[in-house]
């Protein structure tokens, strides 16, 4: 499978984010009522949201996206049954270039598995 670091890159996201975080607090504090608003339970439950998340991180060709994503899933009692259904529909509507960013979703997911086994 992939050698892709997906826990790296989104290590390295944070620790590239932080000064930002400091010099635009406001934007930042925004962008993080925005996600709590938006990923809360409702008539859709949070770990549904987080489906729906990474499927548009994968169709968008976010490896970041993927990176948090998964992990949040992961937290949320995901089941990999649950992620490959998800990652069938972005094949579907995103086509080749959507698979090849299912290919990093899976490999993220087994790298977290073979952690926690």
């Amino acid at each position: 499978m992939s050698t892709f670091d997906h826990a790296g890159l989104t290590g390295n996201i944070n620790n590239a984010l932080k000064t930002f975080r400091q010099s635009q607090s406001d934007v930042m504090k925004g962008f993080a009522q925005m996600v709590q608003a938006s990923m809360a339970d409702g008539a859709i439950d949070a770990k549904t949201k987080e489906l729906i998340a990474l499927a548009i991180g994968v169709t968008q060709k976010c490896s970041g996206c993927i990176g948090f994503h998964v992990q949040a899933l992961h937290k949320l009692g995901a089941t990999r049954a649950e992620l490959d259904e998800m990652l069938g529909i972005c094949v579907y509507m995103g086509g080749g270039p959507a698979l090849m960013y299912c290919a990093e979703a899976i490999d993220c997911w087994e790298k977290i598995e073979a952690k926690k086994a």
